[in-house]
């Protein structure tokens, strides 16, 4: 069985590698907006249904990017505490 200092040890190497996908999921997120404006500026003034679908996927899409940062961050936080509590 691992020491207390083992589990501790090993939990700050798993935020970090967290830390890591935070990074770049905000990198990927930053790739996505500047995606969507190009896109914006490509197809102004049309309303084809194609392209309104892109815009929405991509707005979808960043969302969920949104949203797995969110989550990696709670991870991040809970086992913190539990590595606090240690």
């Amino acid at each position: 069985m691992a020491s207390v200092d083992e589990v501790r040890q090993g939990i700050q190497q798993a935020n970090a590698k967290a830390e890591e996908c935070l990074g770049a999921i905000q990198q990927a997120t930053s790739s996505l907006e500047e995606a969507q404006s190009m896109l914006v500026a490509a197809t102004q003034g049309s309303n084809q249904s194609e392209v309104e679908e892109a815009h929405q996927l991509l707005a979808q899409a960043k969302s969920k990017f949104e949203e797995a940062h969110e989550t990696i961050q709670a991870a991040i936080q809970s086992s913190g505490q539990y590595s606090e509590r240690l």
